[in-house]
């Protein structure tokens, strides 16, 4: 008995391929919805098939196997995105609740910048090179201008920590606001400079949409948790 359906051969680049294939290329919204099918319609066609298969010239079963493994394989892949799915959504959930952890705490990171406040003072650290002799750390105003310079002797090993006590170079106490840090480190007689590290203290914690990693809010800016080195 012939039939007007298609043989299960052919439809490994036809019809059951097409609905396998639109299975892995709808995601990408490459198939039209009316194009689509589901697992149960395609076991439906799969059967409709075999039973207006040509009995005189009946289909190799392995190609039927092949069609209901292709079909397993975007299953199998539309379960695995689920899966990933599920598991970034939990990180991002461990993520955060690690973050408010950090709420209240001063974290080290690479800066030049930070918040003065009224009567405050800001500290940070430099890796000091070797043959160090001298440290210099030197704080600047919003306008540029030199607001205080002074002297730390490195440490043996590990971070050098300072700290501007917030008066200026006459003793007064330098007004609130944002100022900038540099170091120069004395080696061998010549200046180098020295790119610092800044205590921040953290306020509040997100995660960046684009990457979902987190950073922390602070009040010398955003600092991502990926910088930190040290945490107070």
């Amino acid at each position: 008995m012939s039939s007007s359906t298609l043989p299960i051969g052919s439809t490994l680049t036809t019809p059951a391929t097409g609905a396998a294939g639109s299975a892995a290329t709808s995601a990408a919204g490459a198939v039209p919805a009316n194009m689509q099918i589901n697992q149960s319609q395609f076991l439906q066609l799969i059967s409709t098939q075999m039973q207006n298969q040509d009995p005189l010239n009946p289909t190799d079963p392995t190609q039927f196997l092949a069609q209901i493994e292709g079909l397993s394989e975007v299953s199998s892949l539309q379960s695995l995105q689920t899966s990933i799915a599920g598991l970034a959504s939990g990180l991002s959930g461990a993520q955060m609740l690690n973050g408010t952890s950090l709420l209240g705490h001063s974290v080290l990171a690479p800066g030049t910048t930070a918040t003065l406040a009224a009567g405050g003072s800001i500290s940070g650290a430099v890796t000091a090179p070797g043959g160090t002799g001298s440290l210099t750390v030197s704080v600047t105003d919003s306008a540029g201008s030199l607001v205080d310079a002074f002297s730390v002797s490195p440490a043996a090993s590990g971070y050098t920590h300072f700290t501007w006590n917030g008066n200026s170079a006459n003793g007064s106490a330098a007004p609130a606001g944002q100022y900038t840090l540099s170091v120069n480190a004395t080696v061998g007689g010549a200046a180098q400079s020295v790119s610092p590290l800044i205590y921040s203290q953290v306020q509040s914690v997100t995660i960046d949409p684009s990457t979902q990693a987190l950073d922390l809010n602070t009040a010398n800016g955003t600092v991502p948790m990926s910088s930190v080195v040290s945490i107070q």
